[in-house]
């Protein structure tokens, strides 16, 4: 096949065999599978230590009978109230259930 073209590298990808042409083909796609793959490894890295500095900076709180505590309110907000304090309170635990959940008392 012959074709007339200035460019060069025209002439250099036209001129292929179709079997030249196929491995020629595959080589960038096994190259995009190991970019893929090293993306995905590096996104579990990074996912495994934001977690790890999250969980260290998370605080367990354990609540007993007779705590005296604040309570946060945290609905959404019509109206701007920006002076507005957000807790309320003080509370008195009355029951402790699992999972940090607890009944309050005035």
């Amino acid at each position: 096949m012959e074709l007339e073209h200035k460019a060069y590298w025209a002439l250099k990808q036209t001129n292929f065999d179709l079997t030249v042409a196929g491995d020629h083909r595959k080589i960038p796609l096994n190259e995009l599978n190991e970019l893929h793959d090293q993306a995905y490894e590096n996104s579990l890295i990074y996912k495994e230590k934001t977690k790890r500095i999250h969980d260290s900076k998370i605080k367990n709180c354990v609540f007993n009978v007779g705590d005296r505590v604040l309570l946060f309110n945290s609905r959404l907000k019509i109206f701007s109230s920006k002076l507005k304090t957000h807790w309320s309170g003080p509370f008195t635990i009355a029951k402790v259930f699992p999972y940090g959940t607890v009944e309050l008392s005035q």
